[in-house]
């Protein structure tokens, strides 16, 4: 055991590794029971049979076809419904973070007061708000690309994920050296330009994996329109086809394994970026280690004679 590992919790002597040993092959046991349990019941009912899987996963299927265009076109407007709101959560986000960090004490009371509210309600209630509040109170957005239902969703994810984001863009900027702005302004810089050309940049740079992961929240919560009214998403598509068809695990266990290769292809990414923002540091603090070296004979690494 590492040194690190024992400071956070005392070595287990002979007889707890016993007992957890023990403890280990019994839980996977029960798991085991309980796995085959639940697997007999559905046999039973006949949800292996292909009557229930065919229509998803054999191509020979009559109606394999229309149920693969439905999933398709809940997957499209899924990702569409996504992006849209992920960039317009950025754009105020970072709007609302740059006056957070720029404007007095007074401008930022609002605008603190502003993040803590929307932070504290559930996404649900602001996409129910957007979709069936807002046409009530005068807002028509049926003419719109997309309809009423898309632009109510797009502006409750927009709300609720602009204040995280912007709380992601804050806590960037707050982690860059604070020199960095001192240096700016004393080139003559303005604050506003300080902000853009400077800071935000790299605050991205270093807040990219968490935007990325914040992307996998707005992604999931799209689902949440189908409570609510009429959109054609993976998650409302999916209750079409089950409706239809009488096999709602089959079909919710597709679409499960949907949303988690998507999102699991974003959390890849963004584990990436992280990995190689990590090197990227190291290499930059390499140089400036060494910089400044002195062999044992003579002049520091890399000066003249």
């Amino acid at each position: 055991m590492s040194q690190q590992q024992a400071v956070l919790y005392d070595a287990q002597g002979p007889r707890a590794r016993r007992r957890t040993q023990i403890g280990t092959v019994v839980a996977v046991l029960v798991l085991l029971g309980l796995a085959f349990v639940v697997y007999r019941r559905l046999d039973e009912r006949g949800q292996f049979s292909m009557e229930k899987w065919g229509p998803l996963i054999d191509p020979g299927n009559e109606v394999f076809d229309s149920v693969w265009r439905l999933i398709g076109t809940g997957i499209l407007n899924t990702l569409r419904a996504a992006a849209v709101a992920m960039v317009l959560s950025v754009v105020l986000g970072t709007l609302i973070a740059v006056a957070r960090l720029s404007l007095g004490r007074a401008g930022r009371i609002p605008l603190i007061g502003l993040v803590e509210l929307f932070r504290g309600v559930p996404v649900v209630v602001l996409v129910y708000i957007g979709v069936r509040v807002l046409p009530d109170v005068g807002l028509d957005m049926r003419e719109w690309p997309g309809g009423q239902v898309f632009w109510g969703l797009i502006i409750g994810l927009t709300v609720y994920n602009m204040v995280i984001f912007a709380e992601i863009v804050r806590a960037g900027v707050a982690s860059l050296p604070r020199g960095q702005r001192e240096a700016a302004l004393a080139t003559g810089l303005t604050n506003w330009q300080t902000m853009r050309i400077v800071l935000l940049p790299q605050a991205f740079r270093t807040m990219l994996p968490a935007i990325i992961s914040q992307l996998i929240v707005v992604l999931k919560d799209t689902s949440l329109v189908t409570f609510i009214a009429n959109y054609d998403e993976l998650l409302s598509q999916g209750e079409s086809i089950q409706r239809n068809l009488g096999n709602p695990i089959q079909t919710f266990f597709v679409v499960a394994l949907i949303y988690i290769a998507i999102n699991y292809a974003l959390g890849r990414l963004a584990q990436y970026i992280e990995r190689r923002q990590a090197r990227a540091g190291r290499s930059t603090e390499q140089p400036a280690e060494t910089a400044g070296l002195t062999p044992v004979g003579g002049a520091p690494v890399g000066g003249g004679a």
